[in-house]
């Protein structure tokens, strides 16, 4: 069995990733580290663990776990690293942007590869330190990387994507409260979204000439968790060639699915997949891209990264319930 630690484990992320360890057949979850709930019962913070676990989060760690799974807030991953040690053969998956760019991957020794499973398979299966991409980064690159994959991207690139409440973490600001968010919609970091660095890292690493915009409006709505996204650019081709791009690119991609028919958020909330749905209007293409922000955009693809480094296939543990209406 594999031996996992978690650090950071009152946040959302750490609640879904304990509740997908906790049924993972090849992992055993060997400490929770929280050094403000050290002490507590796990179950007294994720509520929906009750019955699931007698686990206690505790302040120390086992420098010798198999792998480290890093929930902090941004900034907070490298701190960490530089205060705590672990062994030569610990891998470490963290969920923090601190390594997402090629200018942060290399820290105190250790190479972090970026971790989105549909573009760097291979590197993965190979790689000790992973970092697992942002939520928002995940729906768009899905989105488009097959188009950036074939050279295809031309012109500008127009991005509107709503993320629901937990994507701003559990600590409360004005914009979480229930009173502020319910019967609310509004956009934040128009262009500047911090994710903006990873999706263009990433398309310029499949189409090196491209040097058009990706025009992103980041907007919060009143619900609870997923991801949609709408992208659209300039497209030659006929809607029938653009699925035969996309359906190749993704044919071994497993939690990567084209959809026929339009598609809406409940599909993905509480699973680790992304639904893409194209639709061409005259010369453009449109793809609508939805995710659950803290499965596959967070700690179910951080799983799945853990899957492969570890040579496990590729879908252990993470054949999750969808939404219920």
């Amino acid at each position: 069995m594999i031996k996992a630690g978690i650090i950071g484990g009152a946040g959302y992320t750490a609640g879904e990733l304990i509740r997908i360890l906790l049924h993972h057949p090849k992992t055993t979850i060997d400490f929770i580290f929280s050094t403000s709930n050290a002490g507590n019962k796990v179950y007294k913070v994720h509520q929906d663990l009750i019955g699931s676990t007698d686990l206690i989060f505790t302040n120390s760690i086992n420098s010798k776990v198999d792998v480290v799974f890093l929930c902090l807030g941004h900034g907070n991953s490298k701190k960490f690293l530089s205060e705590h040690s672990f062994s030569a053969d610990t891998k470490i998956i963290d969920l923090s942007n601190d390594f997402r760019l090629s200018e942060d991957q290399t820290y105190m020794g250790k190479s972090f590869v970026y971790g989105l499973p549909e573009l760097h398979k291979k590197t993965i299966q190979k790689a000790q330190y992973i970092a697992n991409p942002g939520c928002f980064a995940t729906a768009i690159q899905l989105a488009i990387n097959p188009l950036a994959n074939n050279n295809l991207l031309t012109t500008d690139i127009h991005v509107n994507a709503v993320t629901g409440a937990t994507g701003a973490g559990v600590s409360l600001s004005k914009s979480t409260h229930f009173t502020w968010r319910d019967n609310n919609f509004s956009h934040y970091k128009s262009f500047t979204h911090q994710h903006l660095g990873e999706i263009y890292q990433t398309v310029h690493h499949l189409q090196s000439d491209f040097d058009s915009e990706i025009n992103f409006i980041p907007n919060r709505g009143n619900f609870s968790r997923g991801i949609f996204a709408t992208a659209y650019t300039h497209f030659k081709g006929t809607a029938e060639e653009a699925t035969a791009v996309y359906k190749t690119y993704y044919q071994e991609a497993p939690f990567t699915i084209i959809s026929e028919e339009e598609i809406h958020l409940k599909q993905v909330v509480n699973t680790n997949k992304c639904i893409l749905h194209l639709q061409k209007h005259n010369d453009k293409l449109l793809i609508t891209s939805i995710v659950d922000n803290l499965l596959k955009g967070a700690s179910g693809q951080a799983v799945q990264n853990m899957n492969l480094a570890f040579g496990l296939i590729e879908t252990d543990g993470l054949h999750l319930k969808g939404s219920n209406f």
